[in-house]
């Protein structure tokens, strides 16, 4: 892939002597360049567009000031410098960050081939052409899940070369993280948005210069240098986004999260994951990790779908090793056809209701594999959707 006029036109930017830069991929994967004016923001560099998982995509304006500090931050994290290899689309924070923070280390990057997707084999190809003894890459955990089903000796060797693994875009299953320890791969879970330049919390601790509070209700605060200027052309979002208090700037993020007494982060769930069914409070991130226990379970994803009956109904779209994507498929409580057989259907759902109770799902779509958006996180719409059509408001 041909990275040279991403790298070019970003190092212009970042120096001053260009206009911010917005990435995309083309038709072949190769970055698309397109430069942005943004008015009233004189050190933009970067403009990085939301996935769009749960409504319309903001433009995020993120600083030269913003994206050095998240790079220092990030190199003192992982004690160094060295190679990044792009596995991620460039449209996306962490994508783009690899080839940002490349530039600020003066490092040559390597990207993989993304013309045909992310490939176990392209992936593997990719890294043998690293050259730095200190390297590191960023993934999501579905592409570690993929690198992870049956590797190849190379594949395994490539993997346990990398300095860091930066595991981010959403939450990890502890089955994951575990099958990646045991294997001898070195993976630091992140948390971040495009509005904190990306990951800023690494495995539960803010990174340097990073502040991390909780409101009343636990929602999540970031602060720090690491904050993007706001958004491109949409003041009212940038207030309701983004306050300041004695000169801290801080970004009210849709997550809650729990802090321990070393500061450790927990991120517990979207703010808006609590389904209400019967008059009962259910978080849709506990029920997905009680989901995710079950052998034979790869990832969930659980969300609240219309019901006549309980006002929202807990519904899951469950990825399931060698499992179909059939909607006849689909279990719920009073009639549970297969997951991977009729058997396994009902004694998976007389089970879930055992351990969960009330927090069960009613539906159940079993699928090979969640429905993932191009930058690797979970297609929460299209998902519900389809949740929605099976459960049709009963």
């Amino acid at each position: 892939m041909n990275i040279e006029p991403a790298l070019k036109a970003l190092a212009a930017a970042l120096h001053g002597e260009g206009p911010a830069v917005e990435l995309s991929s083309g038709h072949n994967g190769e970055p698309v360049v397109r430069l942005v004016e943004t008015p009233g923001i004189d050190d933009a560099a970067v403009v990085v567009r939301t996935s769009g998982s749960t409504g319309t995509p903001k433009a995020t304006v993120l600083t030269v000031d913003a994206l050095a500090a998240s790079s220092m931050a990030t190199a003192f994290a992982l004690k160094g410098e060295g190679q990044w290899l792009l596995a991620l689309p460039v449209q996306y924070v962490a994508g783009v960050q690899v080839l940002v923070r490349s530039l600020f280390a003066g490092t040559r990057p390597w990207a993989m081939d993304l013309s045909n997707g992310f490939t176990t084999d392209g992936f593997t190809a990719a890294a043998l052409e690293l050259t730095d003894k200190i390297r590191f890459t960023s993934l999501v955990p579905a592409q570690l899940q993929r690198l992870l089903e049956e590797p190849s000796a190379d594949t395994l060797a490539v993997l346990r070369r990398f300095n860091g693994i930066l595991l981010g875009g959403g939450p990890a299953p502890a089955a994951l993280l575990e099958s990646a320890r045991e294997a001898g791969i070195r993976v630091i879970t992140t948390y971040g948005a495009a509005e904190t330049c990306g990951g800023c919390v690494y495995d539960g601790f803010p990174l340097e210069g990073v502040g991390v509070r909780l409101s009343e209700d636990g929602r999540i605060h970031l602060g720090g240098a690491t904050l993007s200027a706001g958004y491109l052309d949409a003041p009212s979002l940038t207030r309701e986004a983004f306050t300041e208090e004695d000169g801290v700037r801080w970004y009210r993020t849709n997550d809650l999260g729990a802090l321990d007494s070393d500061g450790r982060l927990t991120v517990l769930g979207r703010a808006d994951d609590v389904i209400i069914t019967g008059g009962v409070k259910v978080s849709a991130a506990h029920v997905q990790a009680e989901l995710e226990k079950s052998d034979g379970v790869t990832a969930a994803f659980v969300a609240g779908v219309e019901s006549a009956k309980w006002g929202q109904a807990v519904a899951a779209y469950v990825a399931v090793a060698g499992g179909s994507s059939s909607s006849s498929s689909a279990a719920s409580s009073s009639s549970a056809g297969a997951l991977s057989t009729a058997a396994d259907g009902v004694a998976w759902v007389e089970r879930w209701h055992r351990t969960l109770g009330l927090m069960a799902p009613k539906t159940v779509l079993p699928a090979s594999e969640l429905i993932m958006l191009p930058n690797g996180k979970p297609d929460r719409l299209a998902m519900i959707e389809r949740l929605n059509a099976l459960h049709r408001g009963k």
